[in-house]
């Protein structure tokens, strides 16, 4: 990016925040240290630079973060009460990070919270919990996540649950069962987002039925583009502008990359074969330590991101589009946006193909933002 385009990116990430759906730090802190929120928290330094770990407070500031959904992911292979109590325990280490760098971060549950602290030249930290069975199908788990902050939950991780089907396991519910319709109307009434990454074409389309509020896929891309179930076919993107919701253009390998994809698909047969469960994340990095066809995967760069942009704005216009990098939930990223200190490069290439910069501050953080103002104002509604 030569020196205009990078004082423009600057200057436009610096006026209008940029409001990322979807980061597993997290999850990646404990993994390091275990399920002690503050353990996970005092045992990584994140005021100093990071090389194993994609976010660190440097990086963030690097990159002009200026809000940030934490994912409050629980791992499928968590059931009934554990998962009720990993997805506490990993809220709890996101407030106790906000807690400990009071100068970064800032709790923000509305829109014009996340607003206010990036005008105070903090990251605006903002709660999703991925995956509907850390409720343990209870609603007043539901409300009681929304109460600590949660502001969205992905219907299901990689394995369909009781009342959602997920885009990478069989069917068990139909797409939502009328629980799971239930949830939608909770969510909506609460003013909590329903995120449809993860899900089954039939579940993103249930849930459209039924949500009275607009929808975010967090980190998910375009089928069209790269031929993958966790990205979002057309005919369910054309659904959004009616819906108001928000495409959150995902930054993995496998989704934005037709040669990773490919290979991807090699591997879980491989797996497969072995009786191991692709799904399983755990499973799948320690297959592929010792798997023949490892070093033949291909490598994603931030040009195939850019094509997934420009097939979602050219669907379902420029007012639905947004970003859902996924780091530290994946152990690879394309060439060129390695962590999260990359996103001016990335906006920066998009100025360079033409985008206007009105365009991309809407990419960037205005989208979601009316988003969550929509899903405030139906909960208002509701109440």
């Amino acid at each position: 990016m030569h020196n205009s385009a990078d004082a423009r990116v600057r200057a436009l990430l610096a006026r209008s925040p940029l409001i990322d759906g979807h980061n597993d730090l997290p999850w990646a802190l404990r993994e390091r240290t275990g399920p002690d929120p503050r353990a996970a928290v005092t045992g990584t330094d994140l005021t100093v630079e990071q090389p194993d770990l994609h976010t660190d407070l440097i990086k963030l500031r690097r990159g002009q973060v200026g809000g940030q959904f934490w994912s409050v992911y629980v791992p499928a292979q968590f059931e009934g009460h554990a998962a009720v109590t990993a997805v506490l325990e990993q809220i709890e280490i996101v407030h106790a990070l906000i807690d400990r760098h009071p100068d970064h971060l800032a709790l923000a549950t509305t829109a014009d919270q996340a607003e206010s602290v990036f005008a105070s030249g903090r990251t605006a930290s903002l709660l999703g919990a991925e995956g509907g069975h850390c409720i343990a199908e209870s609603i007043g788990a539901l409300r009681a996540l929304h109460r600590l902050g949660v502001r969205y939950m992905t219907l299901t991780h990689n394995d369909s649950i009781a009342w959602a089907d997920s885009a990478t396991d069989d069917p068990r519910a139909g797409g939502l069962s009328d629980f799971g319709e239930e949830v939608v109307a909770e969510m909506n009434r609460l003013g909590m987002l329903v995120d449809l990454s993860h899900v089954a074409d039939t579940t993103m389309n249930a849930a459209l039925d039924v949500s009275a509020a607009p929808v975010v896929f967090s980190h998910s891309s375009c089928r069209a583009v790269t031929d993958h179930p966790r990205n979002v076919p057309d005919d369910v993107l054309e659904r959004l502008p009616g819906n108001g919701g928000v495409v959150m253009v995902t930054f993995v390998p496998r989704f934005v990359s037709t040669a990773i994809a490919d290979w991807d698909t090699e591997l879980a047969e491989a797996m497969a074969a072995a009786g191991e469960k692709h799904a399983d994340l755990a499973a799948r990095e320690r297959f592929l330590a010792s798997w023949s066809g490892r070093d033949r995967q291909p490598e994603a760069t931030s040009a195939d991101v850019v094509a997934h942009l420009e097939h979602a704005r050219e669907v379902v216009g420029i007012d639905h589009v947004g970003i859902g990098g996924d780091y530290d939930g994946c152990a690879r990223l394309p060439r060129g946006l390695a962590d999260v200190g990359t996103y001016p490069a990335l906006f920066g290439l998009l100025l360079d193909r033409g985008w206007s910069e009105a365009d991309c501050e809407k990419v960037a953080g205005r989208n979601v933002l009316r988003v969550l103002r929509s899903a405030e104002e139906v909960a208002r509604a509701h109440s």
